[in-house]
């Protein structure tokens, strides 16, 4: 049986969190679909976004994790496409709410607002909450598209 795929990209200032959540993806069970950057030297996070948001709507993944500064600048380079709704989470309660009411397929994390225990939670919270579906959240999430 195959593991579960995520796609996991950061920008430069990313990178060193990415390299620890992708060792929490396989301590988990996990595939991490590793998208870069490879290294601290300076580039732009929408192009980062952009890698992700392409494996997933071509099916290499379901979910995605985008890290850069903040969170923020590559979670809305990423939400500029359809279909993607990504969430920039600074806490497991976030992350739990995201998907659960949201249906995000994407998590945004901030390296230089967080740590790494505070990543992985919201890592793992975001990958094992459902959808809580119903009308209600699906009827908002409709409107999204």
């Amino acid at each position: 049986m195959s593991l579960p795929i995520v796609a996991i990209a950061a920008d430069h200032a990313g990178f060193v969190l990415k390299g620890e959540l992708v060792a929490v993806l396989a301590a988990n069970g996990y595939q991490a679909l590793d998208l870069g950057t490879d290294g601290p030297e300076s580039v732009d996070y929408p192009d980062i976004a952009e890698r992700l948001v392409l494996a997933i709507r071509d099916g290499r993944a379901a979910r995605g994790v985008l890290i850069c500064g903040t969170g923020i600048g590559i979670g809305m380079a990423a939400n500029r496409f359809p279909g993607i709704r990504a969430a920039t989470c600074a806490n497991a309660t976030m992350a739990r709410l995201a998907r659960a009411h949201n249906d995000a397929n994407v998590l945004s994390l901030g390296s230089r607002v967080m740590g790494v225990e505070a990543a992985r939670d919201c890592l793992l919270t975001f990958l094992t909450t459902p959808f809580d579906g119903g009308d209600r959240h699906q009827r908002r999430i409709d409107k999204l598209a």
